[in-house]
C-alpha cells in the first residue's frame, strides 16, 4: 500500500527560474523565498519520497485556449521541460510513473471526473520550478504524475469541485498497491494579477488566511465563489485552486511542519507550505 507522506504548496513563479539562473538566492529580495526550502530539503532528506504527484495550472504550453481540459493528467514515462522564454533554461526530463498515472486515471473516473489523459505532455514552470526548488541539483530522485487544473479559460471550476477532485486523488493513491512514498504537491498563487486595471494586485490579509485555512479548516476555502477568489486574489489567484486539491489528497492527520509568506516576488505573494501526513490507519491508531 502506497504511503503519501505529505503535501508541499508553493508559488510558481517564473521569474523565480530567473533568480535562480542567474544565482540571486541570496539577494534581499529573493533570499527569505529561497530560505524557506531548506526545511524542505531536510524532510525531503529525511523521508526520501519515491514519487510527486503534481497539483498545477498549464500556462498554454500543452493545453491551449483552443482545446482546455478542466482536469488533465500525464500518462507517460518522462515529461519534457519547455523553456518559455524568461524563467530557467531547460531542465533534464522528469521520470513518469504511468502505472500510477493510470490508476488515478481509472479511479477518478470511477468517481465520476472526467479526466483527459496525455500520453505525451510538456510541463511548463509550473511543474518544473518547484521540482527544481525542491531538489537543485536537477537530479530528479523521484517519479513524477503531473496533474492539470484549469484556471485559464472559463469556465473555472470550482474551489469545491477542486477539494473533491483532491479528495478523489487520495482515495486513488491510498488504494494504489505499490509500496511508494509519495509526496502531493500544488503550485500556483498566492494572490496575484499579471493585467489589467489591478496589475500588480496582492491582498497579504487574504494570503495569510488561506495559509491557515488549508491547514486547519481547508472546507472554509471552498465556500468562495470564483468571482470571490478572483476579488480577494486576483485574477491569477485562482490558482489557489492547485493548493486546495493538493489539501484534498492528504487524507491522514495533517499537521503543518513549515509556513513561509514573502511579499513581492515577481509581483505575487510568494508562499511556501508543508505538511506531513499520517496516514489514516496510523491517524485513527492514535484516537
Amino acid at each position: 500500500m502506497a504511503n503519501v507522506i505529505g503535501g508541499l504548496a508553493t508559488s510558481h513563479v517564473p521569474s523565480i527560474g530567473g533568480a535562480i539562473a542567474k544565482g540571486l538566492q541570496q539577494d534581499p529580495y529573493w533570499k527569505p523565498f529561497f530560505d524557506a526550502f531548506d526545511s524542505i530539503h531536510a524532510f525531503l532528506e529525511r523521508e526520501k519520497p519515491d514519487v510527486a504527484v503534481v497539483i498545477y495550472n498549464d500556462h498554454g504550453l500543452s493545453h491551449f485556449l483552443d482545446k482546455m481540459p478542466t482536469f488533465a493528467i500525464g500518462a507517460a514515462e518522462e515529461y519534457k521541460n519547455a523553456d518559455e522564454g524568461w524563467g530557467i533554461p531547460v531542465l533534464p526530463a522528469f521520470p513518469g510513473h504511468a502505472a500510477l498515472s493510470w490508476h488515478i486515471i481509472e479511479s477518478l473516473v470511477n468517481d465520476e471526473f472526467d479526466i483527459t489523459s496525455c500520453q505525451e505532455h510538456l510541463v511548463d514552470h509550473a511543474f518544473s520550478l518547484p521540482l527544481k526548488l525542491m531538489y537543485p541539483d536537477a537530479k530528479w530522485p523521484v517519479r513524477t504524475v503531473p496533474i492539470t487544473i484549469n484556471s485559464v479559460q472559463h469556465p473555472l471550476p470550482s474551489a469545491l469541485r477542486c477539494w473533491k477532485l483532491g479528495q478523489a486523488i487520495g482515495r486513488a493513491l491510498e488504494s494504489w498497491p505499490g509500496a511508494e512514498k509519495i509526496v502531493v504537491l500544488g503550485t500556483g498563487g498566492l494572490s496575484h494579477q499579471l493585467d489589467g486595471t489591478r496589475a500588480g494586485f496582492i491582498n497579504k490579509d487574504f494570503d495569510l488566511l488561506c495559509l491557515d485555512k488549508i491547514v486547519n479548516d481547508p472546507v472554509a476555502l471552498t465556500k468562495y465563489s470564483n468571482k470571490e477568489i478572483i476579488e480577494l486574489a486576483g485574477s491569477q489567484g485562482v490558482e489557489l485552486m492547485c493548493w486546495i486539491a493538493m489539501r484534498g489528497a492528504l487524507q491522514g492527520r495533517v499537521s503543518q511542519l513549515h509556513s513561509t509568506y514573502h511579499v513581492p516576488i515577481s509581483n505575487t505573494g510568494g508562499a511556501v507550505l508543508l505538511l506531513e501526513n499520517a496516514p489514516r490507519a496510523q491517524a485513527m491508531a492514535a484516537e
